[in-house]
């Protein structure tokens, strides 16, 4: 009876503490904008599978996909760090997301901490959490660290490449958020840490460098400072007013739309430069239509007398780009490996 009496009243407390944990994470997922993660993950999967294609490749003496097998016609041939069964590949996998996950996150706290005080001047900005009181500055901060430590945590169970190069990592993603104060070439820098994500994966599996992934970095250095131009075209004023550097601010909105075309384009060479140097198939070159049709897409709809559907070209537009993209570049790779 006792027993019965204690869990009717503990059981609303701990659904009390849930609820509250709950909308915690809620808080902290809404602060670092998670679902923009879609942004850069479709290109880190990409560089993860370029590195197991690398690994199928007869040259190197198996296959890890089919039956995730892998067959060793010479051990002293097999090149260092890369994984030797399943179950490595599946936990590189998992840890080249967690690394995705955690310096993203760390990145976009960092922002939003270092940003706080423009932000609640901004109308456009000021409901977000930090301003708005949702969430303590010195508690994003905390979150940041936290962030920034499990992402070197996971790099150090990858392989030491990786391990060595998270501080510079680290230092790109977090140090965006100071460059609008003193280069409107601010958009560039986090293209720089967005476009990390292809060749970091790449060298989760392989430890080693090569022009084809680096390729697709370069295509999201410029993809992602041209849709980040556009998106900055919605506090132009903002930016003049306070001292603060952007494209637009310094161009104003139309010479900035010009060079966000230019940088897609450019964007668009370089996946294309990627397909002929990889020797891709036909799913590839769906993918490429698909992604240079987005890009055409978002600057059809932002003008720069009307700025109405900028969120409609930064996040449905690039969304549909990169993921799609992603899917017909890993399902070309897994054409080669499975072969009609």
């Amino acid at each position: 009876m006792f027993k019965s009496l204690m869990f009717k009243r503990c059981l609303p407390v701990g659904g009390l503490v849930y609820l509250c944990r709950m909308t915690t994470a809620k808080k902290y997922l809404s602060l670092i904008k998670f679902s923009h993660t879609i942004f850069a993950m479709p290109f880190a999967l990409i560089g993860f599978f370029l590195g197991i294609f690398l690994i199928t490749n007869p040259e190197y003496g198996g296959s890890l996909i089919p039956g995730w097998q892998i067959a060793y016609p010479d051990l002293k041939n097999w090149p260092a760090g890369f994984p030797s069964s399943r179950n490595e590949v599946i936990i590189r996998f998992l840890l080249v997301i967690a690394c995705m996950v955690f310096a993203r996150s760390a990145a976009m706290a960092f922002n939003r901490y270092l940003d706080r005080s423009f932000d609640a001047l901004n109308p456009r900005t000021a409901i977000r959490e930090i301003p708005a009181g949702i969430l303590k500055a010195n508690n994003v901060l905390l979150f940041t660290i936290i962030s920034a430590v499990l992402f070197i945590v996971c790099t150090f169970f990858i392989n030491k490449i990786c391990f060595y190069l998270s501080p510079v990592a680290l230092l790109v993603v977090l140090g965006y958020s100071y460059t609008k104060r003193f280069t409107p070439l601010c958009h560039l820098v986090l293209g720089v840490g967005l476009s990390l994500a292809p060749i970091g994966a790449y060298l989760a599996v392989t430890g080693e460098f090569q022009l084809l992934p680096l390729l697709f970095s370069f295509a999201v250095i410029c993809w992602v400072s041209g849709f980040d131009i556009i998106y900055a075209l919605q506090d132009e004023e903002f930016d003049k007013s306070h001292s603060l550097y952007s494209i637009p601010s310094w161009l104003g909105k139309s010479k900035a739309l010009r060079v966000s075309e230019l940088l897609h384009v450019l964007s668009a060479l370089f996946v294309i430069a990627a397909g002929y140097l990889g020797n891709f198939g036909w799913l590839y070159w769906i993918g490429v239509a698909v992604f240079a049709g987005m890009l055409i897409y978002q600057h059809s709809i932002v003008k720069p007398n009307d700025l109405r559907r900028v969120n409609l070209a930064f996040m449905t537009a690039n969304g549909i780009a990169s993921v799609v993209f992603a899917l017909f570049v890993i399902a070309d790779l897994f054409l080669r490996v499975f072969p009609r």
